[in-house]
């Protein structure tokens, strides 16, 4: 099983996610986290299933909200690059590459 690691900048986006959604409803932030948690999961489990984005880029859509967990499987670990808003802001996270 590879290891899963999270650059600084994708956790603190799922966790200010949370936070958002917290405040929206309670416990809703949880669930939140909950989902990215299925979805990185699903990732371990099945590396090359999420669509190709670029060339060495993969994204796997979180259920219930609308997010994506863009990731890049290394040989040892697969490395999350974003937990991006699908609607907002296309690209940012281009310079994390």
């Amino acid at each position: 099983m590879r290891k899963v690691t999270f650059l600084a900048p994708a956790e603190e986006e799922m966790l200010e996610a949370a936070s958002y959604y917290e405040g929206q409803a309670y416990g809703l932030g949880r669930e939140f986290i909950v989902e990215v948690q299925h979805t990185v999961e699903g990732i371990v489990e099945n590396p090359k299933s999420g669509k190709l984005i670029q060339s060495d880029i993969r994204r796997r859509l979180v259920r219930r909200f609308p997010f994506g967990i863009l990731y890049h499987i290394d040989p040892q670990e697969i490395v999350i690059i974003t937990v991006m808003h699908l609607r907002r802001r296309p690209g940012y996270w281009a310079d994390r590459i």
